[in-house]
């Protein structure tokens, strides 16, 4: 099995249809270009949902990662290890926190926070056993495991997976007042991205994150803020709450933490928070590993610098400035911030699929959602010529359908 078509037919027989990709297998990749196995060259514009936002093999996390690899990758936490007091103050630091809590994926992360705004809730607020409830937005994307799809409003990832779990309220994004009609006592919780990134880099009204924080602590109601998608230099800043000013009680990281060579997440809270957790309580066999230290620690030393964020803030205004001269010709509406863009396509011209196809052909690899939409999230190590390169495809691909 050498070439894409034979590869993709045992994949297409031998493993469950969870995902329907593009048809390009992958083989190696360096910054922001990658090469399939028969040899053909692409832009990757997607970066691995920004898992990748410091580039394909980075060199200072690859070089990390080296070095444990050959030293000690997993202990469990039955363990000390030399790499955890590093990573744990280096991404306190980071976000300002007190504490973090390791895990491994995204939605492990998610779960993490869930657990903790709860018992959070009993131990601190004094709300009564098993009343808890957390509010939630539509059109969030969170995860896909079975508590995290019980609040989806997606109903690709939620039907058929009942029975559901309860304590959870579905408000409104972007509505401040749909947030402050359903905190009652027995709310604990906030749960929102900065940025709605699957439901196509939805960003919300300019200071409603500003006013959701002022809710929160006159609620007295946690606010975790799930940047694990906007978070770590996409959208020009550190994370996407610092567009406002805002600091989460919570934040919930993953992707990017892990420099797209092993799955890390966390979440990272002051200890009047994190500090209800205790021994048995919540872990992990693999959260907090040695290498996930490692590589994280170097991600955290990338970010210290400022220099991607500035980037792809600069990069982002070059993006945005040239995606804006498309609306009304063949583009219906584009949004985003930083390096990272949801481009609606008119629908009577093509579906989101088929233009990724069609910029797959050219050269460019990016993905659809919802239909007519289009995500567009390079690495941030992209040069500005191939940056107007990849929009000059996506034109070309759209002229394509007319």
């Amino acid at each position: 099995m050498t070439t894409s078509s034979e590869l993709i037919g045992v994949i297409e027989r031998r493993s469950a249809h969870n995902y329907h990709p593009l048809p390009v297998v992958i083989r190696e990749a360096h910054g922001a270009w990658v090469t399939d196995v028969d040899g053909r060259r692409y832009l990757d514009c997607l970066s691995g949902y920004s898992s990748l936002n410091f580039g394909h093999g980075n060199e200072k996390i690859v070089a990390a990662a080296q070095r444990q690899l050959a030293r000690l990758t997993l202990t469990s936490r039955a363990f000390y290890h030399d790499q955890f007091a590093e990573f744990c103050a280096g991404l306190g630091d980071l976000t300002g926190k007190d504490m973090i809590l390791p895990m491994n994926t995204g939605a492990e992360a998610v779960e993490t926070a869930i657990k903790v705004a709860r018992k959070w809730g009993y131990e601190v607020k004094g709300v009564q056993p098993d009343q808890a409830t957390i509010i939630v937005m539509e059109d969030n994307f969170h995860g896909r495991t079975t508590t995290i799809v019980s609040f989806s409003t997606d109903p690709d990832a939620r039907d058929g997976f009942g029975p559901y779990t309860p304590g959870f309220k579905i408000v409104k994004y972007g509505s401040v007042e749909a947030v402050r009609e359903a905190i009652d006592a027995d709310t604990v919780a906030v749960l929102v991205e900065p940025i709605q990134g699957e439901a196509g880099v939805l960003v919300p009204p300019d200071g409603y994150l500003t006013q959701l924080r002022e809710l929160c602590t006159a609620e007295n109601v946690l606010m975790i803020a799930d940047e694990i998608q906007s978070g770590l230099g996409r959208t020009g800043r550190t994370f996407a709450c610092d567009h406002e000013g805002v600091v989460p009680d919570m934040y919930v990281l993953g992707k990017a933490l892990g420099g797209g060579v092993v799955p890390v997440s966390a979440i990272a809270a002051n200890e009047d928070v994190l500090g209800v957790i205790k021994p048995g309580q919540h872990g992990s066999t693999f959260g907090g590993n040695p290498l996930a230290c490692a590589v994280g620690s170097a991600v955290i030393e990338i970010l210290r610098t400022g220099e991607f964020q500035d980037r792809a803030a600069r990069l982002g205004e070059v993006l945005h400035a040239r995606l804006g001269e498309l609306v009304g010709d063949g583009v219906v509406t584009v949004r985003g911030r930083g390096l990272w863009a949801g481009i609606d396509i008119d629908p009577s011209l093509a579906t989101g699929r088929q233009v990724s196809e069609a910029l797959m052909a050219r050269g460019v690899l990016a993905k659809d959602t919802h239909g007519s939409t289009i995500r567009l999230a390079p690495p941030i190590v992209i040069s500005e010529e191939d940056l107007l390169w990849a929009v000059d495809q996506l034109v070309d691909a759209i002229s394509s359908f007319r």
